[in-house]
């Protein structure tokens, strides 16, 4: 039976647990507190049955600052903790990601900026590496904003990739996003640089120019992956309530956007993709679900698959 292992980003809600060592750097925090609270997180995930999770990209707070050298060095000064950590997601048949800050961004029309991204992708790399995580554990990205030419950016995406180091590129997937690059951008960039596409089907319903069906996106995002190794993608809901906020002396209302992630999943639209994908004869996948209620919204999700479509139950993880 194919099985789907659902995950979690960053944040455990669950339990009073920590996700990366969060202090400002006058009280010089450091990537070995980072992985003792990732262990406490990991045998969380384990008592939980969780198998995918997708870890802080500030696990080593200010490694890749340009003022600050004395964070440079972490990860050389974590090799035998970085170590264990990964032996022990591998015991736990934990999948692992990460998702770079915002300022990642391959696409930038400035060397300075594509630089530090760069930067910030090799070291994204090098921890994944020092846990000696598969090629699973993948880096995703997004294109990055298209500085006023879209085609433009596409192509310095292309260039920037390309120049990355090997053990860079065999870490990431592309995401496609909700305002600037649609799944037919990415597919674009893929068919030039073999990059795996990571498909996030809320951001897919938000742009889609080339009106793609979601059955036909998703099988192509699957495509991209090499036999071996188990495809990702992203699922959330859009928000749907009401935020009321006291501003400049007054209550107001904000209607809510179709792009907000929502508390938790709606579960009918989620059983309604694992059918399509059943019946389209897809390969398994792993779907990290952005949700703000994080784990607790895995754990609710599993309660209704349960209830309303017993027959899938069994094939999440």
């Amino acid at each position: 039976m194919d099985s789907y292992r659902l995950g979690v980003a960053v944040s455990i809600l669950g339990a009073p647990l920590r996700s990366h060592d969060s202090r400002r750097w006058q009280n010089n925090p450091h990537l070995s507190v980072s992985l003792a609270y990732l262990r406490d997180v990991f045998e969380y995930l384990h008592s939980q049955d969780i198998r995918f999770y997708r870890l802080s990209g500030q696990l080593a707070p200010y490694s890749s600052h340009p003022d600050m050298p004395q964070f440079h060095r972490q990860i050389d000064e974590c090799a035998l903790e970085l170590a264990a950590i990964g032996d022990l997601a591998r015991l736990y048949g934990i999948r692992l990601s990460l998702h770079p800050a915002h300022y990642v961004r391959l696409s930038s029309p400035d060397p300075a900026r594509t630089a530090r991204a760069t930067q910030e992708l090799d070291l994204s790399a090098s921890l994944l590496d020092a846990m000696g995580a598969g090629e699973d554990a993948v880096i995703v990205v997004h294109v990055g904003g298209p500085y006023g030419d879209a085609a433009a950016g596409r192509e310095r995406f292309v260039r920037a990739y390309n120049s990355l180091a090997p053990a860079t590129r065999r870490r990431l997937a592309l995401e496609n996003d909700d305002r600037h690059y649609a799944l037919a951008d990415t597919l674009w960039i893929h068919r030039r640089t073999g990059i795996r596409l990571a498909l996030d089907v809320l951001h897919h319903r938000c742009l889609d120019p080339a009106s793609l069906p979601l059955a036909d996106a998703l099988a192509l995002a699957l495509a991209t992956w090499p036999p071996g190794q188990q495809p990702k993608i992203h699922f959330s809901s859009p928000r749907t309530e009401l935020r009321r906020l006291y501003r400049h002396g007054q209550w107001r209302v904000q209607m809510p956007l179709p792009n907000q992630h929502s508390d938790f999943i709606n579960a009918f639209e989620f059983i309604d993709l694992l059918r399509l994908a059943r019946d389209r004869g897809l390969r398994p996948f792993d779907i990290m679900l952005e949700a703000k209620a994080k784990d607790l919204a895995v754990l609710r999700l599993r309660q209704l698959v349960a209830r309303y479509a017993p027959d899938l139950s069994p094939c999440l993880r």
